[in-house]
């Protein structure tokens, strides 16, 4: 299936950047995703590829900083999510080969991030594996396949100016039901599926263009690519497409939880 299983688009970018871009979204859904995981009082729990820390930071106002881990693969993420949040334990460290014990975690979770896992399977499978008995393994990917996620705008303009290129909807987990499958192949049991939605508005078009323009993932490693010309075509394509502003966008992922 079309880019699943590998590492898309460039994370190699500031954090500052990453939040332009994604930050506005991950962080009031990562109220919504800890609610679905069941995380609550007296749990230690896992932040599974935490970036710069939006759901890291629910989870500690949560739980407290003792009782919540991070891991991040991405250098410069780790280091801005332990400045951020200097009490927790955040290491730098990919899904598919967590440093940590059997069963140390009541909670694991992965916010926006199965989709970029190099071995989905494998990142389930270890989350599974540090999640005691019984606990709650949880993740949510955007719902790129199905036309409701945050970049599905852009990418529809891509596409009638590129129908070649390769947009996100072949990821790991990003079309229905697709999710629920990678956790029966982890190991993980009591599946149940779900979907998380946050509303987000820009005050004109501008404000949603430019975090394009900064190179993160697929998106923005796809625009950086274009010579000035070309970038400049798909940009007024866009401002076509969504007008002047103000610009709303209705984001959807799809949410999982199971049981190690």
């Amino acid at each position: 299936m079309k880019g699943e299983g590998r590492r898309v688009g460039s994370f190699n970018v500031s954090a500052d950047a990453y939040l332009r871009f994604m930050g506005r979204y991950s962080e009031p859904m990562a109220s919504q995703f800890a609610d679905l995981a069941g995380v609550s009082p007296g749990q230690r729990v896992l932040d599974v590829g935490c970036g710069p820390g939006a759901l890291t930071a629910e989870l500690v106002r949560r739980l407290g900083p003792d009782e919540v881990s991070a891991v991040e693969p991405s250098a410069p993420f780790a280091a801005a999510a332990r400045q951020r949040l200097p009490e927790v334990d955040i290491r730098q460290a990919a899904a598919e080969q967590l440093p940590f014990a059997d069963g140390t975690f009541d909670v694991a979770l992965a916010q926006l991030v199965v989709h970029f896992m190099a071995d989905p399977v494998a990142g389930l499978r270890e989350m599974g594996r540090v999640t005691r008995p019984g606990g709650v393994v949880a993740a949510c990917v955007w719902d790129h396949a199905g036309g409701r996620g945050p970049l599905s705008g852009f990418w529809r303009a891509v596409l009638e100016l590129d129908p070649r290129a390769d947009d996100e909807s072949g990821l790991a987990g990003v079309r229905e039901g697709h999710l629920a499958q990678l956790f029966a192949e982890a190991g993980l049991e009591s599946i149940r599926p779900g979907s998380v939605t946050v509303l987000i508005c820009y005050a004109n078009f501008t404000e949603w263009w430019d975090p394009f323009t900064l190179g993160v993932g697929p998106a923005g490693s796809y625009v950086t690519s274009l010579p000035p010309d070309r970038r400049e075509l798909l940009r007024e394509h866009c401002r076509e497409q969504l007008g002047p502003g103000p610009v709303e966008v209705s984001a959807t992922a799809w949410a999982v939880t199971g049981r190690g």
